[in-house]
């Protein structure tokens, strides 16, 4: 008997996740507002803990939004932007909340022509009826009514948050992951979305910069430079150590020669990525490639074994070789593509 009740006990539990866990996962369709508004549409979006509500009138071809980003300190600054002629972030119609120094929920438009936008306030390229922002709970959220391009109701959509800095201008956002991928499709006529996957175009070249160069700078180079080493610990006890300084040439020719490939799409993306530069980065790089070339054309321009300078010689080889070594591993402290 007692074995039946627990059966049934357990049965029961399982149904009631079955049934509670898909209407909690359902988040934007439960949340209710606190000015009453009800919007028949909504989508949980995938990243940065945001929400998209919305009522489209089919006649007028106006969309009446509630942009909703949850998990946000009040120090911040969140978006939500349409951008009718491309995918990302330039040329989109940016609707921008924050609280300003009076602690008041300041809402505008922003027009985003370039990767170096400040979200000044301007004019979008379709009409905003209304707008206005409100901030409670570690959530903002932007209500909008607007009017759609004709015949339009399929549009590129992005959102994101960023600082807000001392003199209340809006910082840069991260480049995360999350940011990286918060941008979609949205249909106000069928109420599907659809979030772009990986959220930049050139993500798996980014993926490849980092991968090739992690192997050459952070695998093949250093391994050189501890294959050298054992050889000089062992050259007077073991004859065949002079083998390593082949095994020495081979990691740091391959290791260079990644190098360069991870150089080249580093520069590609530089050239690509207009408005966003990383300064460091791309100095501590360009260093190491002009060291690295000086230690791979030692192969042909090093001293002769009886020259009085090769003494002087193998210590600044050396030399250089760590200093390579140390210096990779403060660019990756400034790795931010």
């Amino acid at each position: 008997m007692e074995d039946t009740i627990s059966l049934k006990s357990v049965f029961l539990a399982c149904a009631l996740f079955h049934f509670l866990v898909p209407s909690l996962a359902q988040t934007c369709k439960s949340y209710v507002f606190l000015n009453q508004n009800i919007y028949r549409s909504c989508n949980d979006l995938e990243s940065l803990n945001s929400f998209l509500h919305w009522n489209y009138n089919q006649p007028t071809n106006t969309v009446d939004i509630a942009y909703r980003h949850t998990k946000i300190a009040p120090q911040r600054w969140v978006a939500w932007a349409v951008n009718p002629s491309r995918k990302g972030m330039v040329g989109s119609q940016a609707l921008v909340a924050y609280q300003n120094a009076d602690g008041i929920s300041s809402a505008y438009t922003s027009p985003v022509t370039s990767y170096n936008t400040i979200l000044e306030k301007g004019d979008l390229s379709f009409q905003v009826e209304k707008i206005s922002a409100e901030f409670a709970n570690n959530e903002m959220i932007i209500y909008a009514k607007f009017v759609l391009p004709k015949n339009v109701t399929r549009v590129n959509h992005v959102w994101q948050d960023g600082p807000v800095n001392e003199d209340y201008s809006l910082g840069r956002h991260a480049l995360d992951a999350d940011n990286l991928r918060s941008n979609g499709v949205v249909d106000f006529l069928s109420g599907q979305v659809v979030t772009t996957k990986g959220g930049s175009s050139h993500l798996s070249l980014k993926k490849a910069h980092g991968g090739i160069n992690m192997i050459s700078w952070g695998i093949l180079l250093p391994m050189g430079i501890l294959i050298v080493r054992l050889r000089y610990t062992k050259e007077r006890e073991n004859p065949s150590s002079f083998y390593a300084f082949y095994a020495h040439v081979i990691c740091q020719s391959l290791g260079y020669t990644a190098g360069i490939v991870g150089a080249a799409i580093g520069f590609y993306l530089g050239v690509k990525s207009h408005g966003i530069q990383y300064d460091a980065h791309k100095s501590i790089g360009i260093v190491l490639f002009v060291l690295g070339l000086n230690q791979v054309l030692a192969l042909y321009l090093r001293p002769g074994v009886d020259h009085n300078l090769r003494k002087q010689w193998k210590i600044y080889h050396l030399g250089i070789g760590y200093f390579c070594t140390s210096w990779y591993i403060t660019k990756n402290s400034f790795a931010e593509t």
